[in-house]
């Protein structure tokens, strides 16, 4: 039985043609999913019973059961807990800011990446999120917070490193940027990286592959500093990352985010500043640089930086005009680092069981 959030619209063209079916339900089919939205196959109205009957019995509609959300009371943020077919829980984050709405979506159980100050990769990888799973939080967070506020804005920037989930990855862009199907802006999706080198090449040389933004996580000027944070600098290291970087074809306005994690007395000094800005060199348009104070969790060996000292970081950036931003973590009261709500959980089942026992 397939999922029918799993087919781009080519695909589902084609599953149509091999039904016998004529070629415009496949955009019968799309507008009632992504661009009405409906939860099931007897909301089609304009099918017959027995289409309707047929894809009830031989696809899956929706991949993603709400387990339970966080609302934030400081900034409206809505942190999404979503149980798998399997049994597996991710999160997403709904986020609502001036003058639209973002969702911060997941691409895997877990991480394999490793990155120190990272909760999600705690549980190591469990598995890739297929693509109905990735395309259904955008859908099913999207009917939560009713179609009147519409999320224009879409990050990978959950649980995963998405390239490392590449196929379902972009057949999921695919399905965002169709505008027979959810039809959001190329520029409203980016994709977040931890700088898997070849991956990121693979991404800007894929024909089919529509072009989006792309982050980078950066999180350190040198080499040491990296490795100790991010363990994938011993295999993508940061020099030969920055001149892949500094090569890729991006179109204009698309400048590439190079997100950067400030840990206390670990890449905050004045002179990690420094030396992040003459990493950048003569490429000041290229980029545009992302400084986000540690989000600090329990258990965490990480803390985060003092505001004068993130303040003066930001402030050496600008002097030499570089455009930096100071991103502050929304969310901050609702298990606000990804993993914390899936921690929460999967505690709750093990006191449950426990406690029966």
């Amino acid at each position: 039985m397939i999922s029918i959030k799993d087919l781009n619209y080519n695909q589902l063209e084609k599953w149509v043609k091999d039904q016998d079916w004529k070629k415009f339900r496949a955009k019968q089919i799309a507008k009632w999913i992504y661009n009405k939205k409906v939860n099931s196959y007897d909301e089609m109205t304009d099918l017959s019973k027995e289409v309707r009957n047929y894809l009830k019995e031989n696809t899956k509609l929706n991949v993603l059961e709400l387990v339970t959300f966080e609302r934030s009371s400081q900034d409206g943020s809505i942190k999404f807990l979503w149980r798998l077919e399997d049994g597996h829980t991710v999160e997403s984050v709904f986020i609502p800011e001036r003058g639209h709405n973002t969702l911060c979506v997941s691409t895997q159980v877990g991480c394999a990446v490793g990155c120190k100050f990272c909760f999600t990769t705690k549980d190591g990888l469990i598995r890739n999120l297929t693509t109905a799973e990735i395309v259904d939080q955008y859908i099913q967070s999207q009917i939560f917070v009713g179609l009147e506020n519409r999320i224009s804005n879409v990050v990978y920037m959950g649980m995963g490193e998405p390239l490392a989930n590449y196929e379902n990855v972009k057949r999921s862009v695919q399905i965002l940027t169709d505008d027979r199907m959810v039809g959001l802006s190329n520029r409203k999706i980016t994709i977040s990286s931890s700088g898997i080198i070849h991956q990121i090449k693979r991404m800007y040389e894929d024909p089919s592959f529509p072009q989006v933004r792309l982050a980078v996580s950066l999180n350190a000027s040198d080499q040491k500093t990296r490795e100790r944070i991010m363990p994938i600098s011993e295999t993508n290291s940061l020099e030969d990352l920055m001149k892949t970087l500094n090569r890729l074809p991006v179109k204009t306005g698309f400048r590439i985010m190079l997100e950067y994690v400030l840990i206390k007395d670990i890449n905050d000094r004045p002179e990690d500043a420094h030396r992040l800005a003459r990493l950048i060199g003569k490429n000041k348009k290229r980029y545009k640089v992302n400084l986000i104070p540690f989000n600090p969790y329990p258990g965490s060996d990480f803390e985060r930086p003092e505001k004068e000292r993130v303040d003066q970081f930001h402030k050496i950036l600008w002097q030499y005009n570089i455009g930096a931003f100071v991103r502050w973590s929304k969310g901050s009261d609702i298990s606000a680092a990804c993993g914390q709500l899936r921690k929460k959980e999967l505690d709750g089942k093990r006191v449950s069981f426990l406690t029966k026992v």
